[in-house]
């Protein structure tokens, strides 16, 4: 142990010494070293410890004793081991071999680490300085290792003014006691331990890391097996860190297919507080994929291939704070939302934190992922032959269904999910032991009610093997399950289509194989995807229905063949197997059957039944009735079926006896119920029905059944029959009896009668005939029949009746008949000598008939005298009828009523039986008592207006007059009284001969339409016939007025002398007590009556211009009158008097008051612009008396004030059309009416404002503008523009008052608001050539943001001087050119005076360009190109930085296109020549470069001389190569001169050229992976040198080189070349080299040949390859081949051969 650390502390002192001149001189580049240092520790991380992760990650890559399973812990102590004053100390103990002499000087260097170059065995560090990462926490990290006791410092040693890596022995603090205190007495120390004392403000983000340690830190590293974290500390509430000790273990279970390893890791981890403990498995798959050459980067230049690890977590995944996703070796912080870790040697961001996305070496590995978790899921899913299917689906959580924050992994996902849908990986349901997987796009998957249906199904028999032949193969119902929905939409599993389920249940037999319940969970489930899925499908026409056969068999219906077919009972259970039963004797007449009793059993206990019933209502169209609704359809499809017709009734009968029906429905069933009658027929049309004839009694009354044609129906005889049905027996007395009841089948008495007659009753019957059909009345009567018209009839008219007339016996009709008292009759029959009355025989009929007066009474027999009386007079009216009632019959009528008198008879009756007739002669012929007229003087008036029908007493004679009083009782009028007035009405003349009326008459006409409430005939008899005097004649009522003379409305009727008035002195005073009566018949007698005939006879004239002059006056002196009285005008004669044009205008038409102006000495100014409707005051008409009544005009409507007039301006504007005569006080006018227009809130007419914007009236400073185009000047446009600058209204011109009508110009269209002039100054712009003016024109409109309506308004001012210049577009303009190239292409506007706010206006709103474009710039080329100039060497520099900084994949095509020439280096001239681009080259190849140089003129492009960072010459090669510039090496043809063998002299091969270290050389170049040869090949590809023939001259031999030219010439040139390989011939042609004397530049002139030779002899089929292993065999020739050269040579380019290729080596060169 002494001699250990002895040696350990002498290498020290010897570190110190040598490197770092501790005790010697000052090494001057130790400061850059202490910086360099400082910088990496600093920068590298973005987080304070991420020295955790290197410290494992040095950990990983240290190297073990075998059978020590890799440790590694972290213990955190508040003891100050070091006395450094530290609050806390980490230790970190690994118990790896121990740091080496190697190690040691690793950690004192920066740089040079010693895994450099180990990628390939495992080694995952590569930063250099994983261990100087704890200086980010700790000031004086300590070592104690293998006998080193070390620490380093921070700051820089006073010794040496190094920090950081300057070593420096530990004599004391700490001790390895105090170390071993802290780690455990009772255990031995590993054997290495950092002790780290923290950093004050680093002790609780230390502590945090340490608590958060990933429990998965574990999972990728391949040695540490044990990682564990702890605090050491005595008192424990200082104890905050969260301890956990993390294992892992393996279980290999290696798969050598696809070159990659599967197995099983199990983590364990057990943390205080119980916050992760626990354990997870996980699945590993280990992938190793080749390293793709496109792929490859510097630091990872010694791997040829990729290790990638997939992780999936076999339950919940340990956890502490987040869940990485992507593992480099160690946990980054990448979460990928992928439920798999991905692991490989990823490069990663310094900080750790996340892999570099763009870099083409991590783009690699993540290309071979997909590849990796195909393979890797694939295997978990199918490797297993045991595992049931059920435990499968768990294994689809690890797709990467949820999308990933980070775009490339999202595409990985998308790769994954393209990979997969082309696999068969997707169990299947096949119902049989074989396992199916089938690809993602065959799969289907059902709906959950469907597979339950097949589960149960399946338990109950039903064969389902050939489930997947239905045209898809169905997802496996373990994994179909909702829970999974996610996965299966990554995957794209669709619903199988519908037609499926069709397809199935025929294929299978779910319908008739299972249960009824089973039956009905099927139907469930169609029913309730029928709309969404399945009403179109083929599942219609699919048997699937059942129904009970005839034969209590059970069949299958389509759910397309149900309609009007199939029935189920909606009712009580008892009721299905009774209808059933009945079905069946009814089924000759019907195709309808019922669902099984058992299916509706089932259906009525089901839990979804009221969905299944209602889909069966409505889609199956299963008809679901009742008892009731079953009888009443089955009637209706009897049709004329007598047997059915009968049954039917058997079946109502017994139903109700069972009590399936009420009685109520058995009444309504029978209402319609088909029966069959005698003649055999079944009818539904009945009124009636007939019990059977046999036995009844109406056949001895009426006979045969005479009501057939009324639908009696007469019962047939087949219903008295008996009959059986299903065992039930029915006699016919039972069915006639239901039938009585129900059917309403009768017998006379109870036999209701229809409308119509009985044949019988046409002559006499007998005795007891009469008396039976009397009873049968009776009986009617009594239950309140109403006794039909027609058969009521033909008792009534029926000569049947016995009667008595004056003796003598005979046959009446009851009608015709009496049965009065024996005293009453004989009185009569006395005193009516003209008329017999016929009486009823009672003594032939007895008493009993007596008792049947009522029945009598309704036949029509009549009982009382005064129908007796009735008789006599409608016998007397028929005489009269016949004209056969002479004079003197007239006078016995009037006797027999004073007959009646007499003897107390009422007389009513009689005379209210002849009142009625025209038996009374009179004026107007024979006519009824009542509309007679007894002639006296009180008529003589009332003679005079109406035809009276008098009484003729010419006729008569004067007897007539004795009988006054029964000529009232007739109703005959004797005296003029108020009832009278009718009378005169009734008879009124003929209204043509009511003209001209006598006062008497026409008074008398008056009072008639007074007292008569109906007197419209009268009224309208007389109201257009000149019946009335006036004093104009006479006159029509409606021309006529009432009117006093003193009436203050006297003076209107004057005004035209044409209005008729009643000649009061005709009539008297007594006509004004009419005035109602005369306003009935029109007559005027208001003042309205009076102002409306004024208004129509106004109406009249002004619509014909006749209202004179005179006219007028009168009127308007009248008018002011009836102002003065205060009369109010009514509303008519108001509106007639404004509204009608009955006023002249001096432009010589009429015009209504509200349309004339009355002229005033203001209205002067507006004239002259305006047409208006001045009233006529010339001497010609009105004259200057018109303005007396001014007052009165202008209440008439009249305008009379200009203020009042601005509508008649806005309608009668007339601009004249010099706008030149248009004065300021014109257009002041003109405002004026506008502002009052604006006062008053009126709307300005369209037109109006249409006119003015037409014309150029309003003067501004570019002349007449009209309105919309002109601007009002105030004090805000005054810091922007001057009145001149635009089209300003000219103030000048107006005066200031115009400031006044800022509103009033604006409304006309006038622009005053600054922020809307834009438009217009911008119109008006190129009408100015002053600089000052256009730049404040400019300030303005960038100040209000305008925008121009077009390209045409877009106008650039290029001043040429104060006011000349040119207009110019934006197209030509650019703001600035910082490299002055296009002054004569584009006017560069910084150039110029326009300030910036101006500019930037131009390149927002004009669309200029800020710089040159990519267009301008290609322009400008092209014109170099075309010039045929020379261009200088900045302005080649300018162009091409610019293309440089816009290259880009949008870009290139346009260069490609439009650079046809490229500029070439000229070393004769300072210029640059532009030359095709296709004779020009890039010098890759000195050698040639040089050749070519001395060409006449410059073919190699042009690079900036000296080089710009902005202009590299990598970037322009790379541009040149895309615009299709070739290499000069590429494009060179190479031609070797014939060789002289004469001059050669053969030399052994072996002494130049064969040599073991060539190769060796050329064997590990060829070991190459990428170069894929394998060891036959490689040893034949060598083996090429051996068989060459070396020949050797002093001579240098000649190569030439040619290059072809776009124009055809080609440019040919020599150079000598040292070696040259005939492979021919297979003969080596060599210049003889001596070494010691031809200098450095031949040697390596000459080594350059050879390499490129015997590289291209040995790869000839493989050119791509001959650069790299000519350069490595031009280094060995420098070396000589020397054996030992050539080993470093090959380690450093990271070369090696193989066993069989030294073997081989062995072989050839043999000791």
């Amino acid at each position: 142990m002494a001699s250990t650390n002895l040696a350990a502390k002498e290498h020290v002192e010897e570190i110190r010494r040598t490197k770092f001149s501790i005790g010697g001189e000052t090494n001057p580049l130790t400061e850059d070293l202490h910086q360099a240092v400082k910088n990496l520790s600093a920068e590298l991380y973005a987080k304070d410890v991420h020295f955790l992760m290197e410290l494992i990650q040095n950990a990983e890559d240290n190297e073990y004793p075998e059978g020590v399973d890799p440790s590694l812990e972290f213990v955190i102590t508040s003891k100050d081991i070091t006395n450094t004053g530290a609050p806390a100390t980490l230790l970190v103990f690994n118990n790896e071999i121990g740091f080496s002499r190697k190690n040691v000087d690793s950690v004192c260097s920066v740089g040079r680490s010693t895994k450099k170059g180990l990628r390939k065995r495992g080694y995952i560090g590569e930063k250099g300085i994983g261990f100087k990462s704890v200086f980010l926490i700790t000031s004086q990290p300590y070592i104690y290792s293998n006998g080193y006791q070390i620490k380093f410092n921070e700051k820089p040693c006073p010794q040496c003014n190094v920090g950081y890596i300057v070593p420096e022995w530990v004599n004391e603090d700490p001790s390895l006691s105090a170390i071993k205190s802290v780690y455990g007495p009772a255990t031995t120390l590993p054997t290495t331990t950092l002790v780290l004392p923290l950093k004050p403000e680093k002790v609780k983000p230390v502590k945090d890391q340490l608590s958060d340690i990933h429990p998965e830190v574990l999972l990728f590293l391949s040695k540490i097996k044990r990682l564990s974290v702890r605090e050491n500390n005595e008192d424990p509430s200082l104890k905050t860190v969260s301890a956990i000790s993390i294992s892992s273990e393996r279980n290999f279970v290696t798969s050598k297919s696809m070159d990659a390893d599967s197995y099983t890791l199990h983590l364990t981890a057990d943390e205080t507080g119980n916050k992760a403990n626990g354990e997870c498995g996980y699945y590993m798959w280990k992938q190793r994929f080749p390293v793709k050459q496109e792929n490859k980067v510097e630091v990872r230049r010694e791997v040829e291939e990729w290790t990638i690890t997939l992780a999936f977590p076999i339950g919940k995944r340990l956890n502490r704070a987040n869940f990485p996703g992507i593992y480099a070796f160690l946990p980054t912080e990448t979460v990928t939302n992928f439920p798999f870790i991905i692991q490989a040697d990823f490069l990663l961001a310094s900080s750790r934190e996340n892999i570099l996305w763009d870099n083409k070496w991590n783009q690699g590995i993540l290309d071979c992922v997909p590849v990796a978790f195909l393979n890797a899921f694939t295997s978990l899913v199918k490797s297993t032959e045991s595992a049931p299917v059920s435990n499968l689906p768990n294994m689809f959580r690890f797709l990467p269904v949820k999308y990933s924050p980070h775009a490339k992994l999202n595409h990985l996902r998308s790769v994954i999910k393209v990979k997969l849908m082309n696999e068969t990986i997707i169990p299947c349901e096949s119902y049989t032991t074989q396992k199916l997987f089938r690809r993602p796009g065959e799969v289907g998957r059902l709906k959950p009610e469907f597979w339950s249906i097949l589960k149960k199904a399946r338990s109950q028999g039903v064969s389902l093997h050939n489930i997947s032949s239905h045209g898809a193969y169905l997802l496996n119902s373990s994994f179909d399950q909702e829970g999974y929905n996610d996965i299966l939409d990554f995957l794209e599993i669709k619903p199988v289509d519908d037609n499926w389920y069709a397809k199935c249940v025929a294929g299978t037999n779910l319908v008739m194989g299972v249960t009824e319940n089973g039956y009905l969970e099927l139907l469930a489930f169609i029913a309730e995807n029928w709309e969404s899925s399945f009403h179109k499908t083929n599942i219609k026409n699919i048997p699937i229905i059942k129904y009970a056969g005839l034969y209590g068999n059970v069949n299958l219906f389509k759910i397309d063949a149900c309609t009007n077919k199939l029935l189920a009972v909606d009712s009580d259970s008892d009721h299905i197997s009774w209808l059933i039963n009945w079905n069946a004797e009814f089924q000759s007449s019907r195709s309808q059957f019922f669902l099984p009793q058992v299916t509706q059993v089932a259906i009525g206990s089901y839990s979804k039944k009221q969905m299944l019933k209602k889909w069966l209502k409505e889609e199956v169209k299963v008809k679901f009735v009742t008892v009731y609704e079953y009888a009443a359809n089955l009637s209706s499809l009897l049709n004329s079926d007598s047997k059915l017709a009968v049954t039917y009734a058997h079946f109502l009968c017994r139903t109700l006896e069972k009590k399936y029906l009420h009685e109520k429905e058995i009444e309504n069933l029978c209402k319609n119920m088909p029966i069959v009658d005698n003649y055999g027929q079944v009818t539904t049309r009945r009124s009636g029905v007939l019990v059977p004839a046999c036995g009844s009694k109406w056949v001895e009354l009426i006979g045969s059944n005479p009501w057939r044609q009324h639908d009696y129906a007469e019962l047939g005889e087949d219903y008295i029959h008996p009959m059986n049905y299903f065992g039930i027996f029915t006699a016919g007395e039972e069915i006639v009896s239901f039938l009585k009841t129900y059917v309403k089948a009768s017998d006379i008495p109870d036999l209701s009668p229809p409308n119509a007659s009985i044949p019988t009753l046409s002559s006499p019957l007998t005795k007891r005939n009469v008396l039976q059909l009397l009873h049968w009345l009776y009986c009617l009567r009594t239950k309140n029949v109403d006794l039909p018209e027609r058969f009521l009839s033909s008792i009534k008219k029926g000569s049947w009746l016995k009667i008595s007339l004056s003796g003598f016996p005979g046959y009446r009709p009851p009608s015709k008949s009496f049965m009065l008292e024996s005293s009453s009759g004989n009185i009569l029959q006395n005193g009516s000598v003209l008329v017999d009355i016929p009486l009823v025989d009672v003594k032939f009929y007895g008493d009993e008939i007596k008792i049947y007066k009522e029945e009598l009474k309704k036949i029509g027999v009549r009982f009382k005298n005064k129908e007796a009386c009735e008789f006599i007079g409608e016998r007397l009216m028929s005489l009269a009828a016949s004209s056969k009632l002479t004079r003197d019959n007239v006078v016995s009528i009037l006797k027999f009523i004073q007959y009646l008198g007499a003897h107390y008879i009422s007389s009513k009756e009689f005379i209210n039986s002849i009142k009625q007739g025209k038996w009374v002669r009179t004026s107007k012929g024979d006519m009824i008592p009542s509309n007679s007229v007894l002639f006296s003087y009180e008529w003589n008036a009332a003679s005079q207006l109406s035809d009276i029908p008098f009484m003729d007493e010419d006729y008569y004679g004067s007897e007539v007059l004795s009988y006054k009083k029964e000529l009232e009782l007739l109703g005959v009028v004797v005296n003029f009284d108020e009832s009278s007035y009718q009378l005169v009405l009734n008879n009124l003349k003929s209204s043509s001969l009511l003209t001209s009326l006598s006062s008497e008459a026409m008074l008398l006409m008056l009072r008639c339409i007074q007292k008569l409430e109906l007197s419209a005939k009268m009224v309208q008899a007389i109201k257009n016939r000149k019946c009335l005097k006036t004093n104009l004649g006479y006159r029509c009522p409606s021309e006529c007025f009432l009117a006093n003379s003193k009436s203050e409305w006297h003076c209107l009727l004057q005004v035209f002398g044409s209005f008729p008035i009643l000649d009061e002195n005709f009539y008297g005073s007594s006509i004004f007590s009419m005035e109602k009566e005369l306003k009935k018949i029109g007559v005027m007698v208001h003042f309205e009556d009076a102002a409306k005939g004024f208004t129509r006879t106004f109406k009249q004239l002004a619509s014909t211009s006749l209202i004179r002059k005179e006219n007028v006056f009168s009127f308007l002196e009248c008018f002011r009158k009836l102002k003065t009285m205060e009369v109010k005008l009514p509303k008519e004669l108001k509106n007639c008097i404004r509204q009608e044009k009955w006023l002249r205008t001096k432009l010589g038409d009429y015009r209504s008051p509200n349309e004339c102006i009355l002229f005033g000495s203001e209205w002067e100014p507006i004239s002259p612009i305006s047409i208006l409707p001045f009233i006529d005051d010339s001497d010609n008409f009105y004259g200057s008396g018109i303005h007396d009544y001014q007052v009165e005009l202008r209440q008439l409507g009249v305008i009379t004030e200009f203020k009042d007039g601005a509508k008649f301006v806005a309608a009668r504007l007339f601009l004249p059309q010099r706008s030149s005569s248009i004065t300021p006080a014109n257009v002041y006018a003109l405002l004026d009416c506008v502002k009052r227009l604006k006062e008053t809130k009126s709307d300005i007419p369209a037109k109006f404002l249409e006119k003015l914007s037409q014309k150029d009236w309003l003067r501004s400073h570019f002349g007449y503008q009209s309105p919309d185009e002109c601007l009002f000047f105030h004090s805000a446009w005054d810091p922007f523009l001057k009145r001149t600058d635009g089209p300003f209204i000219d103030e000048q011109f107006y005066g200031s008052r115009i400031g006044l009508y800022k509103e009033e110009l604006k409304l006309l269209g006038v622009v005053t608001d600054i922020q809307e002039g834009c438009k217009l100054i911008a119109c008006y712009l190129d009408c100015h050539s002053n600089f000052e003016c256009i730049n404040r024109i400019y300030n303005y409109l960038s100040e209000f943001k305008w925008e121009p309506d077009d390209e045409d308004d877009k106008k650039i001012w290029i001043p040429r001087g104060t006011d000349t210049g040119e207009w110019v577009v934006p197209k030509d303009c650019v703001l600035h050119d910082k490299n002055n190239l296009f002054d004569a292409q584009l006017n560069v506007l910084e150039n110029f005076k326009y300030d910036k706010k101006i500019l930037d206006f131009f390149a927002d709103v004009f669309e200029v360009n800020v710089h040159p474009s990519i267009d301008d710039y290609c322009n400008l080329w092209k014109k170099w190109e075309t010039s045929g100039n020379q261009i200088t060497h900045t302005e080649c520099c300018a162009f091409w930085e610019f293309v440089v900084k816009n290259w880009n994949s949008k870009t290139e095509e346009t260069f490609t296109k439009s650079l046809s020439k490229l500029p070439v280096s000229s070393p004769n001239s300072d210029g640059i020549f532009l030359s095709d681009k296709h004779d020009v080259f890039i010098g890759d190849d000195l050698f040639l470069v040089d050749l070519f140089q001395s060409f006449s003129r410059p073919i190699f492009v042009w690079y900036p001389q000296p080089s710009s960072k902005t202009l590299t010459r990598t970037k322009l090669v790379d541009i040149y190569s895309k615009l299709g510039v070739r290499t000069i090496s590429e494009s060179a043809l190479k031609n070797l001169s014939d060789v002289d063998h004469v001059k050669f002299n053969q030399i052994h091969s072996k002494e130049r050229i064969i040599k073991k270290g060539l190769f060796k050389l050329i064997l590990g170049y060829l070991a190459d992976p990428n170069l894929k040869l394998d060891t036959l090949k490689r040893h034949k590809t060598v083996s090429r040198i051996l068989g060459i023939e070396v020949f050797e001259t002093v001579d240098p031999m000649i190569v030439k080189y040619s290059l072809s030219l776009s124009c055809g010439n080609v440019v040919n040139v020599e150079a000598k070349r040292m070696v040259r390989w005939d492979k021919q011939n297979s003969r080596l042609f060599m210049q003889k080299l001596e070494r010691k004397c031809c200098g450095y530049k031949n040697v390596l002139e000459y080594a350059s040949h050879f390499g490129e030779v015997i590289a291209e002899g040995v790869l000839w089929e493989n050119e791509d390859a001959v650069p790299k292993l000519a350069e490595l065999i031009r280094l060995g020739f420098l070396l000589e081949f020397d054996e030992e050269a050539v080993d470093f040579l090959m380690k450093t380019k990271n070369l090696q051969i193989f066993l069989e290729d030294r073997d081989y080596l062995a072989s050839t060169f043999p000791c």
